[in-house]
């Protein structure tokens, strides 16, 4: 039942994944991205699209696993956190499902969906177990919170997505670690969506990340007995121009 189940769920993943070819008149990259809504909006790494940002020259091809081909436009991407989002003009396509990856533990079997190297291998699938979870990885002298799995990653799989058991989309894909002085297996790292469904949101309303929402309260971390049965912890300080300040908080509440 839990491989029919799998197979099932992975028939799904499978054709919501894509292959995204950027192409210049110099120079040409692939990677993957899988699709967020039945209206064409598609998910995968900025450092698959990055021509496209400061180059409207540059070409976005998305291709599915049945052949067909979309023209892509950038709705939005973030470089310090490596996401993006492109756009299709299409209807009534199979949107990928969301998990909850703040669920995953070490050990749980997890999936990658993706084109390493390119169409020849397409919807190439993986499998292995979540390594890590809430890895702080520096990438390109950025810190990144990622999950981390030794389902075997390569070039081009990159964008595509980490699922877990259920064919629930649990992360995005983003990097391998690699030594030029030693050889590494299995070691593979994904955006988890607990973070990436908060930017994707953000990219398609607003074009950009917004900025982190912030309280500004400091509070007393001895609980405080209120009326009845409840307890509080009382407010100490209220930093100006924040969340808290804006609502009303004040000193001593």
């Amino acid at each position: 039942l839990y491989a029919a189940n799998l197979a099932s769920c992975v028939g799904i993943t499978v054709n919501t994944t894509v292959n995204i070819f950027g192409q210049t008149t110099t120079s040409a990259a692939s990677g993957s991205g899988f699709v967020l809504t039945q209206d064409g909006y598609i998910v995968t790494n900025y450092h698959v699209i990055e021509d496209a940002v400061d180059d409207s020259s540059v070409s976005i091809e998305v291709s599915f696993a049945d052949g067909t081909q979309y023209t892509a436009t950038l709705v939005g991407g973030e470089q310090d956190n490596d996401v993006a989002v492109l756009k299709i003009d299409a209807q009534g396509l199979t949107p990928a499902e969301f998990g909850v990856s703040d669920e995953l533990s070490v050990g749980d079997p997890v999936y990658a969906i993706g084109n390493p190297l390119g169409l020849e291998l397409r919807s190439t699938f993986t499998d292995g177990i979540v390594s890590a979870v809430n890895r702080d990885v520096d990438v390109d002298g950025v810190i990144m919170t990622l999950i981390q799995t030794n389902a075997a990653l390569n070039s081009g799989n990159s964008g595509g997505p980490l699922i877990n058991q259920y064919g629930q989309v649990v992360g995005i894909n983003t990097i391998k670690m690699m030594s030029g002085y030693d050889t590494l297996e299995g070691l593979g790292f994904a955006i988890p969506t607990s973070l990436a469904q908060r930017w994707v949101n953000e990219l398609i309303e607003y074009g950009e990340l917004q900025p982190q929402p912030l309280l500004g309260l400091t509070i007393s971390r001895i609980p405080e007995v209120l009326d009845g049965e409840l307890t509080g912890l009382r407010v100490e300080e209220v930093s100006p121009g924040l969340g808290g300040e804006a609502a009303g908080v004040e000193v001593g509440d």
